[in-house]
């Protein structure tokens, strides 16, 4: 017999964390939470630098890829995302950024009460504990660890200098409401150590005797009787169970898995379910479209004379060094985040806010997962925050086995490609500043023989990837909008007791880094859900 719960939590990374410690406070609920990747007991899940072991590891990575996408020369992609509980806050970069107040207040002027600046700012302070002394911006006493990163480079001082010269001046604080600027990143670290949603959010509320945790438990498809969502269907090692609710299933897979899960469940386009022999509950086109993610372009520069990573990496003597170093006094490149140094720019003066975004490395590689270059180098990676191209996400087969069909259709729009061409020239003129310039740095991708717009968004193509903040698959919307697929409640139309509660629901990407908005959201989801409870 199947058991029953008041809330089936489907997903244990960053929001489904989140929602098992809140939904579970309460010791009258019961809560089950249902978790496809395994337990975080993988040493490199912890140290910082393990990001570079984790990504293009099926191990930690659930190991998607795209399909061949136009607007890259037909490339396909890695897609990661993490395969573990804390799901991508387990692999990801660990930078903490909200974005800018004018996403959110974009997203109420949609019709979303609710959703404004004003209205999510108590909600990221409410999880944070930030290492510094409280302000209007930050709190400490939550669980969602912020401190400041356990190292600095001097080549990336350089960049910060340089950039200035171009107008992108330092700033104390990218998390204020307006993140122009540069500096370091602030990282979801503690005392050196990765703070993914799992530490600060599941595993302390894993002794609830209320709180049940199933780990390697893909779920199928949601039930759902009668227009009502009653329990979902999973399977494990080969055996089928089911575990039902008189309250809500509510779905926190991710951008990727969530539409799948959907469609799978017969809740997406009809057409389409039928063309996947799915029988359709309820027509919902929106299910899988308005795919968006930060594509990056990450321009390389040999320097000399200056310290960087894969001179350190590349000296066997000091390898050693740097593990003792980072397990006497979790210090040095092994507390590094993938980046440390970071930008906010416009691409021409006719944008209203920042809406490029710099990682700078004081390393090289082609391509997470593979070994830094032979030569002291650097990346200076940028990313159109607010593209206009849209993708989709879509179930392959009613089998959860079968990964989705993932189109980001990057660079499909003539303004995505002029952006992506402004940006790579702003890269060249922050590196011809001085402080930079006097460690005579060489352009080895793509080459400063490129310079004409056409050659500049060749490259652009040949060059860019994902930065790994796929969102908007479930977005939210108003009734009337045929495209919606959850309401400002995050409750999916037309089917009750379903509801969507990760970064698929963004209606708009933020302006930075996902994590933490994605996090915000599933703060904001369980309040409602105790709210319409009661």
């Amino acid at each position: 017999m199947a058991e029953t719960f008041d809330y089936i939590i489907v997903g244990a990374g960053s929001a489904g964390c989140v929602l098992a410690n809140r939904l579970s406070a309460d010791p009258k609920s019961r809560v089950l939470v249902l978790e496809a990747g395994g337990r975080d007991d993988w040493i490199w899940f912890h140290i910082p630098v393990g990001y570079l072991f984790s990504i293009g590891n099926p191990r930690a990575d659930w190991m998607f890829e795209t399909q061949g996408v136009p607007g890259l020369n037909g490339r396909s992609l890695k897609y990661p995302r993490g395969k573990v509980i804390g799901g991508s806050s387990a692999i990801n970069a660990m930078i903490y950024m909200r974005g800018q107040s004018a996403d959110y207040d974009g997203w109420r002027r949609l019709g979303l009460a609710g959703w404004g600046w004003d209205d999510v700012l108590p909600l990221f302070l409410a999880q944070e504990d930030h290492i510094a002394p409280p302000t209007e911006h930050h709190r400490s006493g939550g669980e969602w660890r912020v401190e400041h990163p356990r190292m600095r480079w001097t080549v990336l001082d350089a960049f910060a200098q340089a950039a200035a010269l171009e107008g992108v001046t330092p700033v104390a604080d990218f998390n204020g409401g307006d993140n122009a600027g540069s500096g370091y990143f602030q990282v979801n670290q503690k005392a050196g150590v990765r703070w993914s949603a799992a530490r600060g959010f599941l595993k302390p509320a894993l002794g609830r005797p209320n709180l049940k945790l199933e780990t390697g438990a893909r779920v199928d498809r949601v039930l759902i009787e009668s227009g009502r969502a009653v329990g979902v269907a999973w399977s494990r090692g080969g055996q089928t169970f089911e575990a039902r609710t008189g309250g809500e299933v509510v779905l926190s897979a991710g951008a990727v898995a969530t539409p799948a899960l959907l469609e799978r469940s017969g809740v997406g386009d009809g057409e389409r379910l039928r063309g996947l022999g799915v029988e359709a509950v309820r027509h919902l086109p929106g299910v899988g479209e308005n795919l968006q993610d930060h594509l990056q372009i990450r321009p390389i520069y040999r320097v000399s004379g200056v310290p960087t990573m894969n001179a350190l990496y590349a000296s066997l003597w000091r390898r050693p060094l740097m593990a003792l170093e980072y397990a006497l006094l979790r210090r040095g490149p092994m507390s590094m985040a993938p980046s440390q140094m970071g930008a906010f720019a416009r691409s021409s003066p006719d944008q209203a806010t920042a809406n490029l975004q710099f990682h700078v490395q004081p390393l090289s590689l082609d391509r997470f997962g593979d070994p830094l270059h032979p030569f002291p180098a650097i990346t200076i990676s940028v990313c159109n925050l607010r593209p206009t191209s849209r993708g989709s996400i879509h179930a392959t087969s009613p089998d959860p086995a079968d990964n989705p069909a993932i189109q980001p259709n990057y660079l499909a729009t003539d303004e995505d490609g002029r952006v992506a061409v402004e940006s790579m020239r702003l890269v060249r003129r922050i590196v011809g500043q001085p402080p930079l310039a006097r460690y005579g740095p060489q352009e080895m991708k793509p080459g400063f023989a490129i310079d004409d717009e056409a050659g500049l968004l060749a490259a652009a193509r040949d060059l860019g990837t994902t930065i790994f903040h796929p969102v908007g698959t479930a977005r939210m919307g108003l009734a009337a909008d045929p495209m919606a697929v959850v309401d400002e409640r995050l409750r999916v139309f037309g089917v009750a007791g379903l509801r969507v509660a990760d970064a698929s629901v963004m209606p708009a990407i933020t302006s930075g880094n996902t994590n933490s908005p994605t996090m915000m959201i599933a703060e904001k989801a369980a309040r409602m859900i105790v709210e319409d409870r009661r």
